[in-house]
């Protein structure tokens, strides 16, 4: 089990950024010449389900005159749905016609190919460099509009935009949001670097526009997003033990102390309303959970063993505390509840369980299952009836998977994992997200140096 710093003296990339121009840097694109948003991690999607939902996204239409910059959005919206595993899209080649207004629709033609849904849209300039995107999403089968919006965006902004029609069009059909149009924080160790080779990533739910914000000499763990994710507490390890730090991502500070060296505190997980943090405490050779008030700095104890209690995760409703113990002779989870102050076991199954976290709806956990046959693997738990379904498999390649996190539509999981390096000696670390089902799963490998880990799903940007 990882316990987590100190004195710090950071290298931010958001120093004095404001909200507005912090956002706007989040969502440039990268412009190396060509002017292409930046992917660091390579997506691979590794399984889906047989019965992937067939759809038609037709080339926006470019109605102005110069060189289109339209492609990008019909790439992006076809990347996010196949990377899902849920949706088929068409190859363009197949395509029967290519529509952009709703007069223009032969439905018989899409039929004849077995397509059930279609989407059309256009890209129209609008002045000093901005354009308007429409969009429209049809049932083929019932001849019918089922929902378009339209945007006003500059081209920097174009693949958020395909992200939030993405999103539309996953809820319309499958009746989930997407979560095509938010973001992850991790973690790279860059091992063979001389200059601080520990350091902090934002990119969006693809892994494009990854933006590095801070590097440091000292190891950093556990980053978690603030519930409005404008904050990022994490840990940090250093020469004076362990101590969680807030960085205001919203206003480009710099990352500020929220606890004392005193505390060696580590392993942040926010409250629901985003004023309090429980954190796990070394203390006297031994770990419990502790909940602080931020602004005051003010803590209480709320667990007291002498065995390790560690890695606490606060539930969305804000009921309970789930946290890893060894009290029972192995790393375990726990519940700690607020109402009674009582702590009830949760898992039973397995060598160890650890790493909890909850998803959005707190009716389901995820955390990192061993068993008594296989290596690591990550879990999912009802709350209500504690069954466990282990989601991956770490004999098919994989190992050492660590750090679940859900995605803000409770359909995924993100975590990371160790790769078998195709005629390479040693492996290579990556993230992988997979579905609560266990049924798809798609790859982010890392194509860098560094090592990825420990990864956080944020909520929905808007």
């Amino acid at each position: 089990m990882r316990l987590q710093s100190d004195q710090i003296v950071v290298e931010s990339k958001f120093k004095g950024v404001g909200l507005i121009k912090k956002l706007a840097f989040i969502f440039m694109l990268c412009v190396f010449g060509g002017g292409k948003a930046f992917a660091a991690l390579t997506i691979e999607i590794t399984e889906g389900v047989s019965d992937a939902l067939p759809i038609a996204i037709v080339p926006f239409k470019w109605l102005g005159k110069d060189e289109s910059p339209a492609a990008i959005i019909t790439e992006v919206i076809n990347a996010n749905l196949a990377r899902t595993g849920l949706f088929a899209p068409l190859e363009e080649i197949n395509l029967v016609a290519k529509p952009y207004k709703t007069q223009h629709i032969n439905y018989k033609n899409w039929r004849m190919i077995d397509i059930p849904n279609l989407v059309i849209g256009r890209v129209q300039p609008a002045g000093e460099g901005t354009f308007n995107i429409e969009f429209g999403l049809y049932d083929v089968y019932r001849q019918k509009y089922i929902t378009g919006y339209r945007y006003g965006a500059k081209t920097t902004q174009f693949r958020k935009i395909a992200h939030k029609i993405s999103d539309i069009i996953h809820e319309e059909l499958l009746g989930i949001k997407g979560a095509f149009d938010t973001q992850i924080v991790y973690i790279k160790k860059f091992p063979n670097s001389d200059e601080k080779p520990y350091r902090l990533y934002l990119s969006d739910a693809d892994t494009y526009n990854e933006q590095e914000i801070m590097r440091h000499n000292w190891p950093i763990f556990s980053p978690t997003w603030s519930p409005d994710d404008s904050k990022i507490a994490f840990a940090m390890a250093g020469s004076h033990g362990q101590s969680i730090f807030l960085f205001d991502i919203s206003k480009g500070d710099r990352p500020k102390r929220a606890t004392d060296r005193k505390h060696k505190a580590s392993a942040p997980s926010w409250s629901p309303d985003g004023k309090k943090l429980a954190m796990q405490v070394l203390k006297n050779g031994s770990a419990d959970i502790y909940v602080m008030e931020i602004e005051s700095r003010k803590m209480k104890r709320i667990t007291r063993h002498w065995s390790i209690d560690a890695e606490p995760a606060w539930s969305p409703t804000g009921e309970q505390i789930v946290f890893t113990s060894e009290r029972g002779g192995s790393p375990q989870l726990y519940e700690y509840r607020f109402d009674s102050g009582k702590i009830n076991r949760l898992t039973f199954k397995g060598k160890q369980n650890l790493r909890a976290s909850f998803s959005p709806d707190g009716k389901l956990i995820t955390f990192v299952h061993l068993s008594q046959i296989s290596g690591y693997n990550v879990a999912v738990m009802d709350l209500s009836t504690k069954q466990m379904r282990i989601l991956t498999d770490s004999s098919k390649g994989e190992s050492e998977h660590e750090s679940p996190s859900f995605a803000p539509n409770g359909g995924m999981v993100i975590y990371a994992a160790n790769y078998a390096q195709k005629g390479k000696q040693g492996k290579k670390t990556g993230l992988v997200a997979v579905s609560v089902d266990g049924n798809v799963q798609q790859h982010f490998v890392d194509t860098g140096v560094g090592e990825v880990r420990e990864p956080a799903w944020s909520s929905y940007l808007d």
